[in-house]
């Protein structure tokens, strides 16, 4: 069997219906996964669901609010009820609001902390029993450049994604011995929704982004297919508590 070989196996994928969480869902499903699309938008849930379907992958969708805890445990238990396990969980919802940091309001604040940060941890905890269960499982979380970089406009949402780096961390210590692997992903500037409207709100943001970025481009949702695959797989059984920066080389181009 090859290491990357996931037949059998079962992805909840939050944020599934575009973007990153779409091209890891597309690729979790290429490699043999049954993929279970999570978002708050039934009508791009189920469009994303034919996509994979075109592919030839079971597939099905489930309406998410992952900062509300009720909500999260009912999608891993539609989850269960429609394909009796959960190997994979990829924590990719998540918001942004671009402004100065003395701009935001107290609202706005909570809002970007409770999707981006409590919505991944809500939805790790209520995957843990039934990993344990099963013998094990691979979570994977959504990063960001800002988990390691500052930007000046996006102080709430760096806030939130250096805590899933941290949070990736103490979960990877702790259920290890579950033998549930967590890593992250760190992506760089790729071209998605969210990305689109940056390029509107910050004057210059696209050619600042391809003169850094030494592969030359902003990344596709595409590009996530692989690394979704890798840290979901046996290949990476002994690969736990790290962050995977999957960004054209942006991290680390020096001077």
């Amino acid at each position: 069997m090859s290491h990357f070989d996931l037949t059998g196996k079962v992805a909840i994928v939050t944020g599934g219906n575009g973007g990153i969480g779409l091209g890891m869902a597309k690729g979790l499903a290429a490699a043999g996964a049954a993929v279970v699309v999570a978002g708050r938008n039934a009508k791009k849930n189920a469009a994303a669901v034919e996509e994979l379907q075109r592919l030839g992958a079971r597939a099905a969708s489930v309406e998410v609010e992952v900062q509300d805890e009720a909500s999260v445990k009912a999608m891993v238990q539609a989850t269960l009820d429609r394909f009796q396990r959960v190997d994979i969980l990829v924590a990719n919802a998540g918001i942004n609001k671009r402004k100065p940091p003395q701009d935001y309001t107290k609202q706005e604040w909570q809002d970007i902390l409770d999707i981006n940060l409590n919505g991944p941890f809500f939805c790790a905890k209520h995957v843990h029993g039934p990993m344990k269960a099963q013998g094990g499982g691979k979570i994977i979380m959504t990063g960001s450049m800002t988990s390691i970089l500052g930007l000046p406009f996006a102080a709430a949402y760096g806030a939130t994604k250096g805590g899933v780096m941290q949070l990736v961390r103490s979960l990877s210590t702790a259920w290890a011995a579950d033998n549930i692997q967590v890593n992250c992903i760190l992506p760089g500037f790729i071209d998605t929704d969210l990305t689109k409207q940056a390029r509107k709100d910050v004057s210059g943001l696209h050619d600042r982004v391809v003169a850094r970025t030494p592969a030359g481009r902003w990344g596709a949702p595409d590009d996530f297919a692989g690394i979704a695959v890798f840290l979901s797989s046996p290949a990476s059984d002994f690969v736990t508590g790290t962050a995977i920066p999957v960004d054209g080389g942006y991290s680390i181009l020096g001077g």
